[in-house]
């Protein structure tokens, strides 16, 4: 054996992506120094994505004041690629629900006003790709925020701006995209998005994730009468055909905002991930790629990082291991897509906490026990 791909996702709330892939690493090489060691640290487009692909290509992190949820100030963040080309931004990141206290998450209001500014910040670095995970939002504005923050107009009938948030929409009388920021038409916008849910309706953005940012029964109703109008103008003023694509409910209707305003398209987080980290060039002369996250279990099937890169590597015949700190729910289906091997890296019965904070450690010592069975075999 002499190349070992290493290309974990996050442990959330105990490893980052490189932390994971430094961890695997160091054990592997207690036993097994000599071979060559690839880290390529991944994501799926949910949390972390925006580190991930700052580490595995050698970019930074840049940070920014923009407009929060409920209309205050938040630093956010977001990433340059090491290309200088490309920037990753995660709208969590200024339009998510956890800068929202339980007590105070309210869709009616909530904005994607602080997405759209990252957005411009992005643009004003010269960028000529923005890769945009929209996972973990506090929003069901069909994106209006962030238009409105990119110099596009949603006026009601007396010609004055809507307000800000879900309710607002309700007022939606014209959209006029002339003012709508000139540089979007340099860019490309890929949009990390993992579900497919439409706009409205019973699988619509209010029905399904209304609930979790604070709509109530009657709320859910508006919000969700509320995009259906929404997507009626966009249709008449924009002419674009969101409301039952695929993905476009996704972020509260984000997903929908982001295909009608900007030269956007919606793909598969992981996917992404791989294409901007150039994974396939990496696993193709491996001889064994090592991938995980904090929990696997019978959904990881649909998307999630540990497929992504089994089906990478699957495409040259190198065999594929996962780690991971918990194997819950019927797992063993992973086998049948692409997955070789999984272990958990927990060694007994201990508290989340406690496996939080001792998961390098664990990392590491069950990496150096893989790295003991492949050197047994192979002697």
């Amino acid at each position: 054996m002499k190349k070992i791909v290493i290309a974990p996702d996050s442990f959330k709330e105990s490893l980052t992506a490189l932390q994971a892939a430094n961890a695997i690493e160091e054990g592997l090489k207690e036993v097994l120094p000599n071979i060559e060691y690839v880290k390529v640290p991944m994501a799926d487009g949910g949390e972390g994505t925006v580190q991930s692909l700052v580490d595995a290509t050698g970019g930074k992190i840049e940070y920014a004041t923009v407009t929060g949820p409920l209309g205050e100030k938040v630093e956010a963040f977001y990433g340059l690629l090491g290309d200088g080309k490309t920037a990753a931004i995660e709208m969590a990141a200024a339009s998510g629900l956890e800068l929202v206290p339980v007590e105070k998450r309210d869709p009616m209001v909530a904005t994607t006003y602080g997405t759209g500014e990252l957005i411009s910040i992005a643009l004003d670095q010269g960028v000529e790709r923005i890769i945009i995970g929209i996972g973990g939002s506090a929003t069901n504005d069909g994106g209006a925020g962030m238009v409105q923050a990119l110099g596009g107009r949603l006026v009601d009938e007396n010609g004055l701006d809507i307000p800000l948030g879900g309710a607002g929409l309700a007022k939606l009388a014209r959209i006029d995209i002339s003012q709508l920021d000139q540089r979007l038409q340099d860019v490309t916008v890929d949009v990390a998005c993992d579900v497919d849910n439409p706009l409205t309706g019973p699988k619509g953005a209010s029905a399904i994730y209304g609930p979790q940012k604070g709509a109530t029964t009657e709320q859910i109703e508006l919000l969700d009468e509320n995009l259906a109008h929404y997507a009626s103008v966009i249709k008449r003023d924009v002419g674009k055909e969101i409301q039952d694509v695929p993905g476009s409910g996704a972020a509260g209707g984000l997903g929908a905002g982001l295909l009608a305003f900007l030269p956007s398209e919606l793909k598969r987080g992981g996917d992404l991930v791989i294409e901007a980290t150039k994974l396939e060039d990496v696993v193709r002369d491996a001889d064994l790629v090592i991938t995980g996250e904090g929990g696997i279990n019978h959904q990881t099937i649909h998307g999630k990082t540990p497929i992504c890169v089994a089906n990478t590597a699957k495409k040259h015949g190198v065999p594929v291991i996962a780690l991971a700190g918990s194997l819950t729910n019927d797992y063993t289906n992973v086998h049948d897509h692409g997955i070789d091997a999984l272990f958990s890296i927990v060694p007994g019965a201990v508290t989340l906490e406690e496996a939080f904070e001792a998961g390098y450690e664990n990392m590491k010592n069950t990496a150096r026990n893989l790295a003991a069975v492949i050197q047994i075999t192979c002697s």
